[in-house]
């Protein structure tokens, strides 16, 4: 059984919330969007928001360290099934719906489920390097490369 390098998952969240926003930055123009709407919605001000938006990449990057072993495809490949079935089941199907924008964003047009999904890949792309480099043995990691 694999044990969770706790170090490199709370770096890996760290660093990919940063690589979200930068990229939702490139998107839309606004820095932090999602912590001020976490903010807003909540009443709690933007602290809260920064807060509750960088604890939950945190926490996404844990339970992928812990499951990781577990789910099929190459090792580059499993951090995006992961977020992808993240950004659907949880997103798309939970948070939009209670944020008012419907289904997948349906009220707000195709564009916001497309992007979400693309800022949640960009989220994991930390996790290849450093969370699925403390997982897999170096026979594993030669197919990373």
């Amino acid at each position: 059984m694999q044990q969770i390098n706790w170090k490199n998952a709370i770096i890996a969240g760290i660093i990919g919330t940063l690589l979200f926003d930068v990229f939702g930055l490139l998107m839309s123009g606004e820095w932090w969007d999602i912590p001020a709407l976490l903010g807003e919605k909540t009443g709690l001000g933007l602290a809260y928001g920064v807060f509750g938006h960088f604890s939950n990449g945190i926490l996404l990057a844990i339970l992928y360290a812990a499951i990781a072993p577990s789910l099929w495809g190459p090792h580059w490949l499993r951090p995006f099934i992961f977020i992808t079935a993240q950004t659907i089941a949880l997103v798309w199907f939970f948070m939009f719906p209670l944020l008012g924008a419907g289904v997948a964003g349906s009220n707000q047009g195709p564009m916001m489920a497309i992007g979400s999904l693309l800022r949640h890949w960009v989220f994991v792309v930390p996790f290849i390097f450093i969370i699925n480099k403390g997982l897999f043995g170096k026979e594993e990691r030669a197919v990373l490369q």
